[in-house]
């Protein structure tokens, strides 16, 4: 288990080299001069020059990505060029934002998700796997910006109950943490509820029943404990399209977090924002990768790592 932690996060370094690569071109390819954004539309040719080569825009591309990949194995993201902080600064506060927003829509998710898709397995072709099944398409098929302007207008606007944007107080994490997790909420239950329906087929679980064991035994021990690995793996999984499709909502919600900054900075030109943020959540995602597979053997002895 150890060589094979070791060995993963070796590989941190070609997936980071490479996510730097792309990322250093694609916000390159974005329309637009950085240096007229930075120094406004009615800027002297000669500040703009100015602006240019402070940014260091003015040298070949392959200069400007071995320095950015020189500051990069030093553990510099470089400075904003918006508000000439560190770019460390700059993310760190939002990144913990969105951080705390997409662990509270995760926990959302999983808690109704797996209880939803739980209670549909116990009770095939019910009233209550139908109406589960029913909230599941909706929340698949609900826009995340519709349904956050909907909850807003709702518990916000006519009733009153919620802050509408901003953080501040726990309060202000239910209206967005709902809107963030209501796909993935859908998706686990269905999932859930596949698995559980095709682990209670299997001949240990009518072996259980054959013991005597509470049909309450038979499901959670027996039969979720198997039925999680598949669940497991969308948890990984929608926890990095979480904390990466977090924008829309923050921006939404008006929610200080990496994604609402992304989207400014992509509009203000600002390169090593932009550069800082995607690489903060690749190495996240890769983190969260690893877990979900050493999660895998806590679940079943049989996986083994070698």
């Amino acid at each position: 288990m150890t060589v094979y932690i070791l060995r993963r996060l070796l590989l941190l370094i070609p997936v980071l080299l490479g996510v730097a690569i792309i990322i250093f071109s694609m916000v390159r390819m974005l329309p637009g001069d950085p240096a007229v954004a930075l120094a406004g539309v009615h800027a002297t040719p000669e500040y703009v020059e100015h602006v240019r080569s402070e940014m260091r825009l003015d040298e070949p591309l392959p200069v400007q990505f071995a320095v950015f990949m020189r500051d990069l194995a030093r553990g510099d993201l470089g400075r904003s060029t918006r508000t000439r902080q560190p770019v460390m600064n700059e993310i760190w506060p939002r990144f913990i934002n969105t951080l705390q927003l997409t662990a509270f829509a995760l926990v959302i998710a999983g808690i109704f998700g797996i209880g939803a898709g739980i209670i549909s397995a116990t009770k095939p072709y019910s009233i209550y796997d139908q109406t589960s099944m029913i909230f599941s398409l909706f929340g698949v098929s609900a826009p995340v910006f519709w349904l956050g302007l909907i909850l807003m207008l709702i518990f916000s606007v006519r009733l009153g109950w919620l802050p509408s944007s901003g953080m501040g107080t726990p309060y202000h994490f239910i209206l967005p943490g709902i809107t963030l997790a209501a796909q993935s909420t859908a998706l686990i239950a269905r999932i859930t509820r596949s698995s559980m329906l095709e682990v209670m087929g299997r001949e240990y679980i009518t072996t259980a029943r054959a013991k005597g064991l509470t049909e309450k035994v038979v499901y959670l021990k027996h039969a979720l404990r198997n039925a999680l690995i598949p669940v497991v793996t969308i948890l990984g999984l929608r926890f990095g399209i979480l904390l990466g499709g977090a924008g829309l909502t923050e921006t939404v919600f008006s929610w200080p977090g990496v994604g609402r900054l992304m989207v400014d900075s992509i509009l203000a030109r600002d390169y090593p924002v932009v550069q800082g943020s995607v690489l903060m959540l690749a190495l996240l995602l890769v983190i969260i990768n690893l877990v979900v597979d050493l999660i895998y053997a806590l679940l079943d002895p049989q996986i083994q790592y070698d």
